[in-house]
């Protein structure tokens, strides 16, 4: 079984900053195969992309409402991928899902982890 999990999520003050990581477990996926992101559910909202980075990591992009504040990175030695967050803002807060996509085998999804920013 696939496994992904996010880590780093909590409450902070807006303007403050979060780093989220995700791991992946290296028996089943190693990222190095796949194209890594980030998305985020607000309640009552839809799944919002975050930013995606492809396999080397030189190449990322982000959405339009966090480009300029969040920067993406993965290491793939790690099997890790990291979400750095600043300026945070009471928008940004929702659950944010680390997603790994294959060509092939197609998408993976971790659990979450709660990213609350207060006013």
């Amino acid at each position: 079984q696939v496994q992904l999990v996010e880590s780093g999520g909590g409450l902070v003050q807006a303007g403050g900053s979060l780093r989220l990581s995700c791991a992946a477990s290296r028996r089943t996926l190693s990222i190095s195969s796949y194209a890594m992101s980030w998305y985020r559910q607000a309640p009552g909202k839809e799944r919002e992309f975050v930013a995606t980075t492809d396999l080397s990591g030189r190449s990322t992009s982000y959405g339009g409402s966090v480009k300029g504040r969040f920067t993406m990175s993965r290491d793939n030695a790690k099997n890790t991928v990291s979400l750095s967050m600043n300026s945070l803002k009471p928008e940004d807060t929702a659950i944010y899902y680390c997603n790994a996509r294959h060509s092939y085998y197609g998408d993976y999804w971790g659990p979450g982890t709660q990213v609350t920013v207060s006013s």
